[in-house]
């Protein structure tokens, strides 16, 4: 971890800090999710240093240490993939592995479709590849307390975090998040008042780890964490080839609270996803949870750097 570097970077109008570490002609660049930033790659960053690859790890605007756009309800994933392609530039690389966790998923599938020719391969975690083409509606067959729905509703998340600090805000979503079911609130309950106060944290979750996402969010807020991803689902980039073409690997947690989204086991685990992604491999994980890289580092290390050096 100490070796790691940070530096900021100026693009479209706004620094974006950059956490980086190795050097080498392979470029791995981390993409994260929410409620993450770029400390949530700590332990994959260092394994792929230690195996000869440059690793990078930005925040993406408007999180962690990077400047917030000057309207955060505006922001967009069209925004992430060109601050992404902007950021390689000012760093004169030319190609990258991605690696992306979560929502990160979307901003690494969509920058293949837009840049295939600048993308090695993917490794994501949590997260399988669904044309944009063919959004997935899972509001429409959970009930009304699902989280997403909840947090699409402009100002209800915000009250709802509003009465905590940033710290017992991620506290309590890396509780609900690492759970084996989806978070849902029922008809009079506010997502954040799911969490008892009195249940701790993941064991594999120090406080110490607490304290970096904490005194990161408490920085950025949430405002345009809120608007990407959770109010950005439908955007239309105009993407009409909508197969990843590069190769790719998913890495799925079999207790991840995402693969009890209505039809999401059955889109993976039959292949189907594999039509929009005919060069993937899948793993599941028995133990695995939505935040497997942090649960499980050894594990995602080694998957990862298989599939690195595989497509070298």
């Amino acid at each position: 971890m100490d070796q790691i570097q940070h530096k900021f970077i100026e693009v479209q109008g706004l620094k974006h800090h950059v956490a980086e570490i190795g050097s080498g002609p392979n470029v791995v660049l981390f993409l994260h999710g929410f409620p993450e930033i770029w400390y949530s790659w700590r332990h994959q960053m260092v394994a792929v240093a230690e195996a000869g690859f440059r690793a990078l790890a930005p925040d993406f605007r408007g999180y962690g240490l990077s400047d917030p756009p000057l309207e955060p309800e505006k922001a967009s994933f069209s925004d992430l993939i060109k601050d992404l392609a902007a950021l390689l530039d000012a760093l004169g690389i030319d190609k990258v592995f991605l690696v992306a966790k979560d929502f990160g998923a979307f901003p690494a599938y969509l920058f293949s479709l837009l840049h295939q020719e600048r993308v090695q391969g993917i490794v994501a975690l949590g997260i399988p590849y669904r044309p944009p083409s063919r959004p997935v509606k899972y509001q429409e067959d959970l009930p009304e307390g699902f989280y997403i729905s909840r947090w699409q509703e402009p100002g209800r998340a915000e009250a709802d975090f509003g009465r905590l600090d940033a710290k017992t805000v991620v506290r309590n979503i890396y509780i609900l998040f690492s759970r084996s079911e989806i978070p849902i609130a029922a008809e009079n309950q506010e997502i954040m008042d799911i969490v008892d106060p009195s249940i701790p944290l993941p064991p594999w979750f120090t406080k110490e780890d607490l304290e970096e996402y904490g005194s990161l969010y408490q920085k950025s807020g949430f405002r345009t964490a809120l608007q990407v991803p959770y109010r950005s689902f439908k955007e239309d980039l105009g993407i009409t080839d909508v197969i990843v073409k590069v190769p790719a690997l998913l890495v799925m947690g079999e207790k991840d609270y995402v693969l009890k989204f209505p039809g999401t086991e059955e889109y993976i685990r039959s292949g189907k996803v594999k039509e929009f992604v005919p060069q993937l491999e899948i793993v599941l994980s028995p133990e695995g949870t939505h935040f497997i890289q942090e649960q499980s580092p050894d594990e995602v290390n080694q998957l990862i750097l298989g599939f690195l050096k595989k497509h070298i």
